[in-house]
């Protein structure tokens, strides 16, 4: 499983240059004294020390704190014709103080930034023993993930995804689970299972979406946390890559898309069908759609994280015009084409985004 980084690299190098606000307030707060003596800097000196308590470490915040005392007492006594004044005593009490302050603060903050740490590796850990890894080819098959949690809590996410190679050909499963923590693990495990199971047992694709729709159910009945409002959004796929035919049963989720020579063809399911939990409100019937799928053509499908990030107005992501245009037949190539825009227009997830790419590689035939 690949995790994508355009956003941490976006967060670590605003945290960076931020690194460098005391020192830049500490010589604002100089130069302005030094220009205009009849204004009182000592409320610029004063927030130094406490705007590095979090974000620098505990020495540097300390040596923050030091340099206001100095810079407090040199501009202070300058003041006064270095007489030590008790206005003055009073202002370099403070600011010591504050310093003190500043390094207690610090260490709350360093305490809570390594226990958020450790809840997100162990949230790592078990998201990717959730999700299977996956093989860059199959039997004419070009493969490619991508993963990206949404981390602000630190919550597992309910993005998931699986390919099976099986004899009814090769089987692949996108899904996303409503909500997040135990229960959407909880959902991710049944449908994973369930998928494995059916992928490789059951010869029509409509019986294998069936067995997980009714595995999801009885989980809903035997867990008591578990409601009708509980349910997983899925996309089944079929490829048999010696007939380049596609067979497809969308419940309830985005539309995959179809990369081929520059343009983009969206493959909406001819009725909609209710998604995984659901499914006793629609009827028994599962509607697979038949696609053809040329050589070279790479299958792009994703969770709606994707499609519903947003940018600073409100408008949503549109993958389609990151897709279309001159893009190599490789599926790794066109999910970062993809992802890229996706991080240039919204700078930051709110939801988790799941994303596998296949292509059928030019001239590939039966075997792997």
């Amino acid at each position: 499983m690949e995790r994508y980084r355009y956003q941490d690299k976006r967060v670590s190098r605003r945290l960076r240059w931020s690194r460098f606000l005391p020192a830049v307030i500490l010589l604002a707060a100089i130069v302005i004294e030094l220009t205009w003596l009849e204004v009182n800097t000592f409320p610029l000196l004063a927030v130094v020390p406490v705007i590095a308590a979090p974000m620098l470490s505990l020495a540097w915040t300390a040596a923050s704190g030091a340099a206001s005392c100095a810079a407090g007492a040199v501009l202070a006594l300058r003041g006064t014709e270095f007489q030590l004044t008790r206005a003055v005593l009073i202002q370099l009490v403070t600011l010591a103080v504050l310093t003190l302050v500043a390094m207690f603060l610090n260490r709350l903050f360093t305490r809570e930034r390594e226990q958020l740490r450790t809840t997100r590796q162990v949230a790592e850990a078990v998201q990717r023993a959730l999700l299977p890894s996956m093989p860059d080819r199959v039997r004419g098959l070009a493969i490619a993930t991508r993963y990206r949690a949404a981390e602000k809590e630190a919550l597992i996410g309910g993005d998931l995804y699986a390919l099976h190679d099986t004899p009814y050909g090769i089987r692949v499963l996108i899904g996303d689970v409503r909500g997040k923590g135990t229960q959407s693990v909880t959902l991710v495990n049944t449908v994973l299972s369930s998928f494995h199971a059916a992928a490789r047992h059951l010869p029509d694709l409509s019986d294998v979406v069936r067995s997980v729709e009714q595995q999801v159910k009885e989980l809903r009945d035997y867990r008591a946390d578990l409601t009708d409002e509980d349910f997983v959004t899925a996309v089944f796929a079929e490829v048999i890559p010696e007939h380049s035919v596609l067979r497809m049963a969308n419940r309830g989720h985005p539309a995959p898309l179809l990369v081929h020579e520059g343009r983009v063809t969206a493959l909406e399911p001819e009725s909609p069908s209710l998604p995984l939990g659901l499914g006793d409100l629609d009827g028994s019937e599962v509607p697979v759609g038949q696609y053809k799928w040329p050589a070279g053509a790479t299958l792009v499908m994703f969770t709606d994280g994707i499609i519903e990030a947003r940018d600073r107005s409100g408008v949503f992501f549109d993958p389609v015009p990151s897709l279309t245009g001159p893009l190599p037949p490789d599926p790794g190539a066109v999910l970062d084409a993809m992802l890229t825009a996706l991080f240039r227009h919204t700078g930051e997830l709110e939801d988790d985004a799941a994303a596998l790419a296949i292509t059928l590689l030019p001239g590939s035939d039966s075997e792997s």
